[in-house]
């Protein structure tokens, strides 16, 4: 009889290196250097999450196979020369997904806005998770493209937009309005490619560099009430109530420009990908795919339709 890993049950890659040692001494009165239980881990995840040099190998045939199964399904790998000109092989630089289905989600939903998003990778090789998601018709979180870059900056980030561009039909008179976490270099590609868009600024991601400072709630309280504030007038009498409170915090506040955080300002109004950060590059791709759909199962309520893209499993 075979007997069922129970949902709830640790991953062997995330136990630590001690209790793994421990267990050993415990249970098989067996001494092993942490040395040896450092590459016995190692090996561990090597086999269950694949090996981070070899995936790159097999990308190719992996967008291959995506874009088999996902009819419609964007996939653009952007790739550089090796340093030896006469090499026959060019090295990975970037990959960015769009699935079929989700691009004419949006375009039938017709939400003007857009969040954006960035994260590190975490394995032995650099680079950036980067994220959009749009709105559905409940308001709920709408996933819409994903990808990997060499790093977050303006370039990689035009890159991105462009083929987020090309799969929306977004042009440069698109005036939709784009939400992110003050990511680097994303302020500039917006500017460049969609002079007429609105670029807002995430309020909690600014509470949290506020905090780094003035850690007391009522900072934060203050923060809120000024950016939430639907009239000029409403909004400049809070900022007073501010100045008040703390002069030098509500000067830092007045640096960052009032059109990307402040609602009276404004003309019109990314934690769950972590554990796949730390993959190699197809399985960090894989489980970003299985997080986007098996989101809009539970949105949409159909236990039974996507069970086997949990990304638990």
């Amino acid at each position: 009889m075979v007997k069922h890993r129970s949902k709830n049950a640790q991953n062997p890659t995330d136990i630590p290196l001690r209790a793994i040692q421990d267990h050993f001494q415990k249970t098989y009165q067996v001494g092993v250097t942490m040395d040896k239980v450092f590459r016995a881990k190692d090996k561990t995840k090597k086999h269950i999450n694949g090996d981070y040099t070899k995936q790159y190998e097999l990308l190719r045939d992996y967008v291959l196979e995506l874009q088999a199964t996902n009819p419609d399904t964007t996939v653009k790998i952007d790739v550089c020369s090796e340093p030896n000109p006469d090499s026959p092989t060019r090295q990975f630089r970037r990959i960015y997904v769009c699935f079929g289905p989700l691009k004419k989600g949006f375009k039938a939903c017709l939400k003007d806005l857009l969040g954006f998003d960035g994260a590190f990778m975490k394995g032995p090789f650099p680079g950036q998770v980067l994220s959009t998601v749009g709105l559905d018709s409940n308001n709920g979180i709408y996933p819409l493209a994903y990808g990997i870059v060499e790093s977050e900056n303006t370039e990689s980030w035009k890159w991105f937009l462009d083929n987020l561009g090309d799969d929306l039909d977004l042009g440069r008179n698109s005036n939709f309005t784009f939400i992110s976490d003050r990511q680097k270099g994303l302020h500039t590609a917006i500017e460049q490619l969609f002079p007429n868009a609105e670029h807002r600024y995430c309020i909690r991601h600014i509470q949290d560099n506020m905090r780094k400072r003035w850690r007391q709630t009522e900072y934060r309280d203050h923060l809120w009430r000024c950016a939430l504030a639907t009239t000029i007038p409403e909004f400049e009498h809070l900022m007073k109530e501010f100045s008040q409170y703390d002069k030098e915090a509500c000067e830092w506040l007045k640096q960052i420009p009032l059109k990307h955080w402040s609602r009276s300002n404004f003309s019109v109004f990314n934690g769950k990908i972590e554990k796949g950060r730390d993959k190699p590059v197809i399985g960090c791709l894989e489980y970003i795919r299985k997080i986007r759909l098996y989101k809009i199962q539970n949105r949409m309520g159909q236990s039974n339709i996507l069970q086997s893209l949990n990304p638990n499993k």
